[in-house]
């Protein structure tokens, strides 16, 4: 075999096709996809399109030779001999099925819920439009029937009267009211908007409104004259946790400080001002106004003990927050005080003079916002008396508390517990669970109400401490929109647009004109006949900014599903001469894994590489036959094969296994055995190999399997090729950067121990390739920084801007925009675009891959190899017992 290199643009080569004595291919190499063809001869390269607007799209050959590729949305055909391209006129005769207006369901679309005042009504987000639904009786109201809008954060005002809401009707997200009861037209509250924005949140008067938006300003807006105000700018991100005072004079939030831990702030009405409550030293978030207006609770993090790791001596912290109460003023007294049962002495008349004072105070309390002495306020907090936890969602009822225990962030599995929703009676200081297993929940006004959200229900709970057995659950199949699909798709095209106009990690676009690149996108709406069309279009058209992490996906339409086939962890080979299937290879697992199981090789299974297997199931296996089309619609339940050593069922037996419906672990886990078999092997033991698939669950995963095991291996290989990324690169490179500061002997071991007590001592290189990407691409990056070996392989995949998720699309659709950059220390954009350069490059040609041979691994062995001749690392022997008579 042999192999030649005929592209070394920078750029992206791809799409490659041998037609005749040329090779030909798509290449940016100009800044757009176009056609080029490579001459086998004179080995020159002569471009074929210009094309400066649009890509040249999925070229393909034809069977005489000449190319179709798509263009501008259009098919056009190169004919390679005259070099001249034509577009094809197709018409498609179609009914449009797609795009027919409908009524559909959007239960399994809920973005948001809420409660009325009262709880006698729920309200929801779901499919772009804002609903109230009966707890028990008469219709669901769709109250804004708008395929043509996202409307959100819908919430319910303090009188019943209105719903206030977040939609984009007009172009960009603004705040509106609507009649509770789905009459008139939706009042528009705010203009010029340009960015997204959040929930709405009623002050108690029912005269302001508090929101927020993505750029991390906190607004007020007063209904009477649309008054505008901004209260506050969160330099990190986003406000979330505003929620106003009763009676409505002040509005609590938290902001974040340089540190990474947040504090709590007050804004007052009356003076307009916003003043610091609590210090930068510890992380206080989520407050709770108590509707009396004695306490401000809010959640801490405060417990410090924390969970000690098995396998190193590190800790990790959880169940760190605790709840606290700040006395608003200094004659509020404790809110937990030391318990006695004391008699209480009445004296005559005192009692109605007491029910007057406290109707008149209250009646006047009415009127008055809350008074708060803010000097010491900080200093005037309890500890609500539970046990610090994972809380989170405090609210703060009449006579409780009600919050979240949540459940700790474990990485590649299930945690052992469930979300609960919990209900502290501030009277007898006991904690209640109230539902055992939840994902969010809403808190009527009055308090007197709890709507959770269980699996795919919505259920109502009396918010007492014996609410559990009053569950009623909503029904939500009367949630139905009036969708016409070409509106939606021009909202969802639009609503991506300004995604990336507000959340993309630079305001410069990378250069670009992003206003122009959606109006040239926009053209091709009136073309999509299919959910599928437009998350073309908008991948097509954030492609443009040529930055990675640039993800459209979903939406709805129906994807067929797959069958799913009953897979024994081996492969099937046919035998032409006798006309019937062998067993080629058995996959060797780990069975001690399920993942890893690999089915053939279970204890009982009597079958071995090359048995014909001459039936599945009872049904006999012939060359005609396909074996997995055999296997299908078997994978939950065990499957019997009639093996034999010869290919004749004289004689045979038959074995049962229960099957996998994925071999893609055993291929991997047999790959990475091979590796690390050939560096053993190359080295006589010395040096170990670790492949780490990701930077997500089964990279960390891999990573803790293999490295402890050879950690006193004298060199070691850390494999990142085809690494898909995630965010644990900072964890590895903290472990494989620990230095030998000392070392420990004792009377009863031989070995020599070691400060940190989990230190690797030898060399290290790593293996990187053009699919290292994302996380992938930063762990190399830092390995070479951090000067922990050299770098073998091939340039990476150059991505590393960072995404989340900013809610959904209206019908479920996903877009990530990509948010977050990456700098070096000294403050330089780098990796993007690029990639990691390796110290020394090593191609694995196509010649080697066809021989079995990975020169890039044999060039790692070598290279550490190399290292470890020329600077031997090694623990120390024990020194000589120390004398102490002197």
């Amino acid at each position: 075999f042999s192999a030649e290199r005929i592209t070394d643009s920078p750029r992206t080569d791809r799409d490659p096709m041998w037609i005749g004595n040329k090779i030909y291919f798509a290449s940016d190499r100009d800044g757009t996809l176009n056609l080029y063809a490579y001459d086998l001869s004179s080995k020159k390269t002569t471009q074929l399109t210009r094309s400066r607007q649009w890509d040249v799209r999925w070229p393909s050959k034809g069977d005489d030779g000449e190319i179709v590729y798509e263009l501008n949305g259009e098919l056009n055909v190169l004919d390679t001999k005259s070099g001249k391209s034509q577009k094809l006129a197709i018409v498609v005769p179609n009914d449009g099925v797609a795009m027919r207006p409908s009524r559909v369901s959007a239960e399994k679309l809920i973005e948001d819920f809420s409660l009325s005042p009262k709880g006698e009504r729920a309200l929801f987000v779901a499919r772009g439009d804002v609903f109230t639904a009966p707890m028990e009786s008469g219709p669901t109201r769709n109250l804004t029937n708008s395929s043509n809008a996202h409307d959100k954060w819908a919430r319910w005002s303090p009188d019943g009267s209105k719903i206030a809401f977040v939609s984009d009707r007009s172009g960009e997200d603004e705040m509106y009211l609507i009649n509770q009861d789905g009459t008139g037209q939706p009042e528009q509250l705010t203009t010029g908007g340009q960015a997204m924005r959040y929930a709405p949140e009623w002050s108690p008067d029912g005269n302001r409104l508090a929101f927020s938006d993505k750029d991390g300003k906190l607004y007020v807006l007063t209904l009477e004259d649309k008054k505008l105000v901004e209260i506050a700018d969160e330099q990190r991100g986003q406000v979330r946790d505003y929620v106003w005072a009763p009676r409505g004079g002040q509005l609590a939030f938290s902001l974040s400080d340089p540190n990474g831990f947040r504090s709590l702030y007050v804004w007052s009405v009356s003076d307009g001002q916003t003043r610091r409550v609590t210090d930068e030293y510890f992380n206080e978030y989520g407050p709770a106004w108590d509707p009396e207006g004695n306490y401000l609770y809010y959640l801490s993090d405060r417990e410090y003990a924390p969970q000690i790791s098995s396998v190193e001596f590190d800790y990790a912290l959880d169940r760190e927050v605790g709840i606290f109460a700040l006395a608003l003023r200094q004659d509020v007294k404790h809110p937990f005080p030391p318990k006695s049962d004391e008699v209480t002495i009445e004296k005559e008349g005192e009692k109605d003079k007491d029910a007057d004072e406290k109707k008149d105070k209250k009646t006047e309390d009415k009127k008055e916002y809350i008074k708060i002495d803010f000097e010491g306020l900080a200093d005037r907090v309890a500890r609500v008396p539970v046990p610090a936890d994972n809380y989170a969602g405090l609210s703060a009822a009449k006579d409780s508390l009600i919050y979240v225990r949540g459940t700790p962030f474990v990485y590649g599995r299930e945690s052992d517990k469930k979300p609960e929703l919990r209900i502290y009676s501030l009277k007898d200081r006991k904690e209640t669970t109230l539902v055992d297993d939840m994902s969010g929940y809403a808190l009527s006004d009055d308090g007197t109400k709890v709507l959770v959200h269980e699996g795919a229900t919505y259920n109502l709970y009396k918010a007492t401490p014996d609410g559990k057995s009053s569950k009623k659950t909503v029904a939500t199949n009367g949630l139905m929109v009036d969708r016409v699909p070409a509106q939606e798709w021009a909202q969802m095209f639009d609503e991506v647009w300004r995604r990336f106009r507000d959340f993309f990690y630079v305001p410069n676009m990378h250069g670009y004109d992003w206003k122009a690149l959606g109006e040239q996108y926009r053209s091709l709406l009136p073309h999509v006949a299919h959910r599928a069309d437009l998350n073309y279009v908008l991948g097509e058209m954030v492609a443009e900014l040529n930055v990675s992490h640039a993800y459209i996906a979903g939406g709805e339409y129906e994807i067929p599903p797959r069958p799913r086939v009953a897979l024994p962890g081996a492969r099937f080979q046919l035998d032409k001469a006798s006309g019937r299937y062998r067993l080629a290879k058995i996959f060797q697992g780990q069975n001690e894994e399920e993942r890893y199981r690999a089915p053939l090789t279970e204890i009982g299974v009597n079958v071995k590489e090359g048995d014909y297997v001459l039936a599945i199931d009872g049904q006999e296996l012939r060359a005609a036959d396909n074996p997995y089309q055999m296997l299908r619609h078997k994978a939950d339940r065990p499957v019997q094969l009639t093996v034999n050593d010869r290919p004749s069922l004289d004689g045979a037996r038959q074995i049962t296994f229960n099957p996998i419906t994925s071999e893609i672990e055993l291929i991997y886990l047999n790959w990475v055995r091979r590796n690390r078999e050939k560096a053993s092997q190359m080295t006589n033991g010395r040096v170990g190999y670790i492949h780490v698939p990701d930077m997500s669950s089964d990279g960390i995963r891999e990573f803790i399997k293999w490295y402890y095991g050879q950690i006193r291996q004298e060199g070691l290989i850390v494999d990142v090729r085809g690494n898909g990324g995630g965010n644990v690169s900072q964890m590895l490179i903290e472990r494989l950067k620990r230095e030998l500061l000392g070392t420990g002997f004792a009377r009863t071991s031989d070995d020599v121990g070691t400060y940190p007590s989990r230190v690797f001592v030898g060399h290290m290189v790593c293996l990187l390739n053009e699919t290292s990407a994302s996380d992938g691409d930063i762990f190399p990056a830092m390995f070479k920084r951090a000067g922990l070996g050299p770098l073998i392989g091939k340039r990476s995949w150059g991505g590393v801007i960072g995404i989340t998720n900013r809610g959904p699309l209206i019908d479920g659709g996903t877009v990530n925009v990509p948010e977050f950059g990456n700098a070096g220390p000294d403050g330089q954009w780098s990796i993007e675009g690029h990639g990691v350069d390796p110290d020394i490059v090593v191609e694995n040609d196509p010649k080697s891959i066809i021989e079995g041979r990975d020169p890039q691994l044999e060039r790692g062995v070598e290279e550490v190899m190399k290292a470890m001749r020329q600077h031997p690392k090694k623990l120390p022997p024990r020194p000589a017992d120390p004398v102490r008579t002197k």
